[in-house]
């Protein structure tokens, strides 16, 4: 492994430092104060500059994620709220507002985008006919099982690792678990998110899968470029005609600002895979999302310029922006049988882009890749 410009064996890591620790690791603890009271967070710091929290207690989604000391994911107003709070059925299905921060709000597992109102004769229990769904569905707020975290060494190269089960189920309702894990390289500068929803209920149920992946300042900011290979954009919010914000230069925070959501088709590769990607060339430095097209088919840009709330969300999306109900009409929607499974594998990249300013240095994009 490469670490701190030297090139270091497991052994000779070990000869330096008497606990690994010292070049990176993993650690729980516990959030004590305000809304966040009680919260268990698996802490990462690589060698390689990147440092991020996964929640346990919010579906192990990814809060505070920060690259060379300059923060990358998005801290809204609501901070990261205990799940304890979290009112689902709340404000006419727009309670997430009320808990959404951070570099990963996960949505699903049998929801995503707008609340929306559906049948729920596959689940054979009389008295419930319909399900009644909030934004981005319910599975943000569980908490997840931990199986276990810690450091994994192959050979000389090492690499952290978390891994737990969040459960969303009812009785006479859905029985989806997502197993999720998280793996980053010690001398590394990336995040591998790989998740598996399995159905272990005996109903055919529906299955829907989002990311909510948001960058907020310092790394975002006037002049901070969205880049990704767009082929095509196929809907636009109402909003971006009526403010005409641009959606490739961020613009500065302005009071009142309107979300602009866009649906862009994305270019992929021969294996599927895309990417997409907030770049600050004033801070030299760049965040990009690498995402299977397969697994994803569609892909959402959410600009929030509002003050006070100023972010952008790059959204990789198992299903297009008309919703639950259009999705169960045009017969794309993803059901599940009892065992059956879908997997996703998304990396998340943290480097250096171009000269850098100020206090930082060249960065080696290539370490622990």
């Amino acid at each position: 492994m490469r670490i701190h410009g030297r090139e270091l064996a497991q052994a000779e890591l070990e000869a330096y430092a008497g606990d690994a620790a010292a070049a990176g690791g993993v650690r729980e603890v516990e959030l004590s104060d305000g809304a966040e009271r009680g919260i268990r967070v698996l802490e990462f710091t690589t060698a390689g500059g990147l440092r991020f929290e996964s929640m346990i207690d919010r579906a192990m989604d990814i809060g505070v994620a920060e690259y060379r000391g300059v923060g990358v994911g998005w801290r809204s107003p609501s901070g990261f709220r205990h799940p304890g709070l979290h009112e689902t059925d709340s404000e006419e299905g727009l309670s997430l507002f009320r808990s959404m921060s951070g570099l990963v709000v996960t949505a699903g597992l049998d929801h995503t985008l707008f609340g929306d109102r559906t049948e729920a004769a596959h689940y054979a229990y009389p008295p419930r006919t319909h399900v009644q769904h909030t934004l981005h569905g319910r599975v943000g707020n569980i908490p997840a099982r931990l199986s276990g975290y810690g450091t994994r060494w192959d050979g000389d190269r090492a690499v952290l690792w978390a891994e737990g089960e969040i459960r969303q189920a009812a009785v006479f309702g859905e029985h989806l678990r997502l197993t999720r894990r998280i793996e980053a390289p010690l001398d590394g500068s990336e995040i591998r998110l790989i998740d598996v929803v399995r159905n272990h209920g005996f109903e055919r149920t529906p299955h829907m899968f989002l990311y909510h992946v948001n960058v907020g300042w310092p790394l975002l900011e006037e002049g901070a470029r969205f880049e990704a290979p767009v082929r095509e954009t196929t809907w636009r919010s109402d909003s971006v005609g009526s403010q005409g914000a641009d959606e490739k230069v961020m613009a500065a925070p302005r009071p009142g600002f309107v979300e602009q959501v866009y649906q862009h088709g994305l270019d992929a590769d021969s294996e599927g895979r895309t990417r997409a990607a907030v770049v600050n060339d004033r801070l030299g430095l760049r965040f990009e999302l690498d995402f299977s097209t397969r697994e994803f088919p569609w892909f959402f840009e959410w600009l929030s310029l509002r003050a006070g709330s100023y972010a952008i969300g790059l959204e990789p999306s198992t299903h297009a922006v008309a919703g639950d109900n259009a999705a169960r009409a045009d017969g794309t929607m993803i059901w599940l049988e009892h065992g059956e499974e879908r997997r996703y594998e998304t990396v998340f990249r943290f480097a250096a882009s171009g000269a850098l300013a100020g206090d930082y240095r060249e960065a080696e994009v290539d370490g622990g890749r």
